[in-house]
């Protein structure tokens, strides 16, 4: 696993206007591709290039962060067990099936390194440098953040044909649903984000 240097393609998606920078996709229960479903992504960049997004809510198995750390010449195997606090604490997900070997960091934006931190929106950033990892583990890093092996990606057109088949909804992200949220509760939460009760959401919905 490695973190890259660079941003993500369609780092320049516009904000505003039709485009969905910064807001949350939640996926329909009729989702037909199997690694989306119940999914909940960040999308980090949409422009009429395509569009890039973290999924936030699918823990890595088998992986947590100080190995990772240990694993990428971030900090020695002795030094592990003297992480701080907050380190020892990021979540570690499976963000996308994207390159899976890539890492990428969302996180607060209390924690910023110029010409390699993504700004979206709503005080929330993406960094893919080992600049960011160092300052984990040292705590000087973000007050919130987790790490995503891979990301999701669409090819131009491709989102926007996927929500009018009725495969995603979306609604505003919060730092709250993002970071603090356990996993396995983000997805109600964000359809009761959006007004909808997970009960009564069938996968017919938007067919009427």
């Amino acid at each position: 696993m490695w973190i890259g240097r660079e941003r993500p393609r369609n780092s320049d998606a516009p904000a505003g206007g039709t485009f969905l920078d910064g807001q949350m996709l939640v996926a329909m229960p009729g989702m037909r591709d199997e690694r989306f479903a119940r999914a909940v992504i960040y999308l980090c960049a949409h422009s009429p290039e395509g569009a890039m997004g973290i999924v936030v809510n699918q823990p890595a198995s088998h992986v947590n962060f100080p190995d990772l750390l240990v694993q990428l010449d971030v900090i020695p195997q002795e030094e592990r067990i003297h992480l701080p606090r907050s380190a020892g604490g990021v979540k570690v997900l499976r963000g996308g099936p994207v390159e899976t070997g890539r890492g990428f960091v969302l996180h607060t934006a209390d924690f910023f390194i110029q010409d390699s931190t993504l700004p979206i929106d709503d005080g929330i950033c993406l960094t893919a440098t080992l600049d960011i990892l160092r300052a984990m583990a040292t705590g000087s890093g973000p007050a919130n953040a987790m790490l995503a092996l891979g990301y999701a990606g669409w090819a131009p057109g491709q989102l926007e044909n996927e929500i009018q088949q009725n495969g995603w909804l979306h609604c505003p992200a919060d730092s709250t649903l993002v970071f603090e949220a356990e996993a396995g509760q983000k997805y109600d939460l964000a359809l009761r984000k959006i007004g909808i009760d997970p009960g009564m959401l069938s996968s017919e919905a938007g067919h009427a």
